[in-house]
């Protein structure tokens, strides 16, 4: 098992075999994320977007950016309503 010391500004060193195996470099970013309460993986956040393709599957139907906008035009006139009191809508978008 590795095993990296906490400084006291709360920072710590990722091993070089971690770093080889996450393919990290320098300047990179990580990300931790909890997999239960005080256990967490660590992830190198330097994929591609490219990556996510194919993530959640097929799509149930297929969207055409106009309804797309449309949807979070409205969706976002309803949050609008929720939190400001009003929004003025016109030709399906908000304003």
């Amino acid at each position: 098992m590795t095993t990296a010391t906490v400084t006291s500004k709360g920072q710590i060193t990722i091993p070089a075999d971690v770093r080889r195996s996450l393919n990290v470099q320098t300047g990179d970013r990580v990300e931790f994320v909890q997999i239960e309460p005080g256990r967490f993986e660590i992830l190198a956040a330097t994929r591609s977007v490219r990556e996510l393709k194919g993530m959640f599957g097929k799509a149930a139907r297929t969207v055409s950016i106009e309804e797309m906008n449309r949807t979070i035009a409205e969706r976002g006139a309803a949050a609008g309503l929720r939190s400001r009191g009003r929004v003025a809508i016109r030709s399906g978008r908000a304003k």
